[in-house]
């Protein structure tokens, strides 16, 4: 392995989009970091993909609620870049994270702060954690939602933090320029992974409300979203920076 191999460190990187994404950067030869929360099997069925296809990979168990944990972390990715001969990696893709549903009358205190916790302090304190070990010129995407700008009862909790989290972009981007760090927010739409239960996927009903309300007919799927963000992140994407980027389909225009 040299010295020029490309390193994304991606949680959630297990399942769903964060699956999607890793697998994605893969074919363009990058290796990953990826984490999972309680999904081992899965991160190693990933990290088995990603060997086969010529790349380095290492799962890590990470739940990103709990902040205390995070310079161990920093401290084990540093470890592991070093038995690959390296001291940086490139890309930080902040995909982890799952849903609330509740309205502002019945959200109770604690799960509120779950959602803050998981998706807004969470990749603040993470981010800040991997900052040392993130090469000059490398790349962060933070993980957005359509629902910050598409309302629908009962996502107030998450959908306000996902909103949190695009200013955070523009400021990481900002603090992060001196570095010539480009961050960006992607902002998926509707689609059909296990994410929130599987609504989407496995509702027909508001699979076909998804697909009247998307100019291009349909729901999206994970395909839609890794490459994407791997193309994001590529040197196509060098000059996009501080941008909120709605992969949707075109929902609810």
């Amino acid at each position: 392995m040299t010295g020029t191999t490309k390193i994304a460190f991606v949680t959630g990187g297990s399942r769903g989009l964060g699956r999607a994404t890793v697998e994605a950067l893969a074919k363009r030869g990058v290796g990953a970091i990826l984490t999972h929360q309680n999904n081992k099997q899965g991160a190693e069925d990933v990290v088995s993909l990603l060997k086969e296809a010529g790349v380095p990979a290492r799962a890590i168990q990470l739940d990103v609620t709990e902040t205390s944990s995070f310079a161990g972390l920093a401290s084990e990715v540093r470890t592991q870049l070093s038995e690959w001969g390296l001291s940086h990696f490139d890309y930080l893709v902040n995909m982890a994270g799952s849903s609330h549903t509740g309205t502002l009358a019945d959200t109770n205190e604690a799960e509120f702060d779950r959602v803050y916790a998981e998706h807004l302090k969470g990749p603040f304190f993470l981010t800040q954690a991997l900052l040392p070990l993130l090469r000059d010129g490398g790349r962060i995407v933070n993980i957005s939602t359509g629902l910050t700008r598409i309302l629908y009862p009962g996502r107030i909790a998450y959908g306000s933090m996902k909103g949190a989290v695009e200013v955070m972009t523009r400021y990481m981007a900002k603090e992060l320029g001196s570095r010539r760090i480009a961050v960006n927010t992607v902002a998926p739409g509707a689609i059909q992974t296990d994410f929130s239960g599987g609504m989407v996927r496995d509702n027909p009903e508001i699979t076909r409300h998804i697909t009247e309300a998307t100019a291009l007919g349909r729901p999206g799927v994970p395909d839609d979203i890794g490459p994407m963000i791997a193309s994001l992140l590529g040197e196509e994407g060098r000059w996009i920076n501080a941008q909120r980027i709605e992969v949707s389909g075109g929902q609810s225009l």
